[in-house]
Formats: C-alpha cells, structure tokens, sequence
C-alpha cells in the first residue's frame, strides 16, 4: 500500500465512486471536481490500483473540508481511510490551516469521531439542501 499526494485521474476517480455507489456522475464533473482541489491524498494497493482517496477543498486561509474519503470495498478495514484522513489533515495543518471539518456523508460519523472529530452540537448552525426546490 503506497500513499502520496499525487491527483488520481478523472477516470480513477469516477471508477471508485461507481464502485462505492455515491453518484453517477460525467467523467467532466470529475476533471472539474480535481481541478477544484486544494489537496488530495491517494492510497495504491501494489499493483498501482487506486484503492483510496480523500480530497479537500479550502479558501487556503481560514477553513479547510475534507470531503470525498473514498476507500474501495475489498480495501476496508484495512486501514486506508485513516491514513488519507490523517495526512489530509496533517496537510492542511503544514498549509496553515487548522480549522479542518469534515464533510461526512451519512452514517461515517463514528469514523471521523475515531479520528479525533467531535459532531457539531445540534444548535450549530448547518443545514441540507432538499434537492427540486
């Protein structure tokens, strides 16, 4: 297992998406989404398959998200997430910035609290966009 910050491709990308069910989107909205990114940490099994990634985005200064932590199926439990998170955020930190949340997709909670991330109190301020309105 070999970890780096080196982008996977749009094509990489989308081939674990797919694999993990999150969305179906264009390979397009793929290259766009990589080309937001302020930083991306990937994980490679021996042969060089991406097997794991994790992606933030950041103004840079104040406050930094990690969203996308993608682990494909057969590489679970195996430690792969942690490691993308951990430098993820060690990362931001060396960059400056030390407000780093998650952006966890439902039910991942217990992982980010795992990993040193408190939920958010519910009198916090955040809400969901309902899709069609």
């Amino acid at each position: 297992m070999d970890s780096s910050f080196s982008a996977p491709t749009a094509m990489e990308f989308k081939a674990l998406y797919d694999e993990t069910g999150w969305a179906d989107w264009t390979l397009d909205r793929f290259e766009r989404a990589l080309a937001g990114t302020w930083v991306v940490c990937t994980v490679r099994d021996d042969t060089g398959r991406l097997i794991g990634m994790g992606r933030i985005v950041s103004d840079g200064a104040l406050r930094a998200f990690v969203t996308e932590m993608l682990v494909a199926e057969d590489a679970r439990g195996a430690g792969v997430g942690g490691e993308v998170l951990a430098r993820l955020v060690d990362e931001a930190r060396r960059r400056g910035v030390h407000d780093v949340q998650p952006f966890a997709a439902r039910g991942r909670a217990a992982f980010y609290e795992r990993h040193g991330f408190a939920p958010r109190a519910d009198s916090a301020p955040g809400m969901d966009l309902v899709e069609g309105r």
